[in-house]
């Protein structure tokens, strides 16, 4: 496996990623809303390529991706990580821990205080997620509380607190 920068070319293989990633909980109709976000999430000014990180199989193909994009805490930068997508037959095999590690590693280099995100309570703490009230940071959906989470990076400075605003496309889910 090979992790590496999101590419113009990748965008279809990352669309068939989430696709099959998040098939189990599509929405009524079998739209797959976090292939649809990506690809929001490209088109709009919250898109960072620098934090589009891919995994590759063997033989090249796209198995895996993860992004970030700008985010804000009370008019604060910061990040907010997903979607998280594995190809299911390659789930299980360290490609999600791979894809993390990558981009946690990119934003801290990049200077970024924190990444953000909605996730399983009993997965993300081993990179070093905490939940988010913890930080002082307020979900933008109140019932969300158990599952929101802040890693926090070298230029994470604890005045940086309040309401976290995910960029423009998660709101048009």
């Amino acid at each position: 496996m090979l992790i590496r920068s999101e590419t113009a070319a990748d965008a279809e293989s990352v669309r068939a990623v989430h696709t099959a990633a998040f098939a189990p909980m599509a929405a009524p109709g079998g739209q797959v809303v976090e292939a649809d976000l990506v690809d929001a999430l490209r088109a709009c000014d919250a898109w960072l390529p620098a934090l589009s990180f891919v995994a590759t199989g063997p033989d090249g193909d796209v198995v895996g991706h993860v992004v970030c994009s700008r985010a804000h805490v009370d008019g604060t930068p910061v990040l907010g990580l997903g979607p998280l997508g594995v190809l299911p037959r390659v789930q299980r095999q360290g490609v999600g821990h791979a894809l993390m590690h990558a981009v946690l590693g990119a934003a801290d280099a990049l200077g970024e205080p924190m990444v953000v995100l909605l996730g399983h309570p009993d997965y993300y703490p081993r990179f070093g997620f905490g939940l988010a009230e913890e930080y002082g940071i307020v979900p933008p959906v109140a019932e969300w509380a158990p599952h929101f989470q802040v890693r926090p990076l070298t230029g994470y400075h604890p005045s940086i607190r309040g309401r976290f605003v995910y960029a423009q496309p998660f709101n048009d889910l």
